[in-house]
């Protein structure tokens, strides 16, 4: 009897410590989405107080809407570009950052800088840089032989601009995100592959990516919802979404009805469709990339 009233008061204590953050969880997070669900069955206006019941019609018209489309295929090609890219930029600094030698702290603050840098401030010098006047990007073409790029103006190559802002600003994360996890894989391992006669990039592709696979699961499902709800550079970089729509990713064509437009029920609907699908890719990932391996 005893040890069942200890469990018991063991048992309150633990739900008086979670409540708190349950009671912000709640308020900040599962309050505003189910208010947002509510609003994207009305016509809502943002300067007005007025509102009418639509039902499913906010929905049936983003199924038929173009834009909201295009919108969706800009920001999975986005995706598709950055996350192999940035990942396997940032396993290699891991890699390189990962040996002792004189200044790798250095090296390692100066990759990692970027990422403390707001979104905000890099997407403006990112604009600078890809000025086809007197951007730095095109100095640097121009003065090697190679013809200017028109990354503000050119829907073809627009969005790679955005993909070498995203990666540069983010990679630096990641690398530590990957530091980690090769610092936590046993010495021996490589010792012994080494007497066998492995060579690095037997020991690399039999040890260390095997033995990652936690590490980079995190990092594509969490590069993945990044990428996907892309905006600020967007924002920022590209005037809202040009050249010609070629960059209007589905966060701003959100942002864009919300705020722009003020048809918060139609926004809201679209937020709700692009949650389920960033929901059900991030479970499909987190299935296929799971990981039985322990070390």
């Amino acid at each position: 009897m005893k040890i069942f009233s200890q469990r018991n008061r063991e048992a309150v204590a633990a739900y008086l410590f979670i409540l708190p953050a349950f009671g912000l969880l709640l308020l900040f997070i599962l309050n505003p989405m189910a208010q947002s669900l509510i609003t994207s069955f009305y016509d809502v206006n943002l300067i007005s107080d007025q509102r009418s019941f639509l039902g499913m019609e906010n929905y049936q018209h983003l199924l038929n809407d173009a834009s909201f489309y295009q919108s969706l295929g800009n920001s999975f090609y986005f995706a598709i570009l950055v996350i192999p890219i940035q990942t396997a930029l940032a396993l290699t600094l891991a890699l390189l950052v990962k040996r002792s030698f004189p200044g790798v702290g250095v090296f390692r603050t100066i990759y990692f800088i970027p990422f403390i840098i707001s979104m905000g401030v890099a997407s403006s010098i990112f604009r600078m840089m890809y000025n086809k006047e007197a951007g730095l990007f095109n100095v640097i073409l121009d003065g090697i032989g190679l013809p200017v790029l028109p990354f503000l103006s050119n829907p073809d190559i627009a969005m790679i601009g955005i993909v070498i802002l995203g990666t540069w600003k983010s990679m630096g994360f990641f690398m530590i995100v990957f530091l980690a996890g090769l610092n936590n894989i046993p010495n021996d391992l490589y010792e012994a592959a080494q007497i066998d006669g492995a060579g690095p990039i037997k020991r690399f592709f039999s040890i260390t990516l095997p033995l990652l696979k936690k590490v980079m699961a995190f990092v594509i499902i969490i590069t993945t919802m990044d990428a996907l709800k892309i905006f600020i550079p967007i924002y920022v970089t590209m005037a809202g979404g040009g050249p010609a729509g070629s960059t209007r990713t589905a966060a701003y064509f959100i942002y864009n009805h919300a705020f722009q437009h003020m048809d918060m029920g139609y926004a809201t609907a679209a937020a709700f469709i692009f949650f389920i699908i960033i929901l059900i890719i991030s479970l499909i990932q987190m299935r296929v990339l799971r990981s039985d391996v322990e070390y």
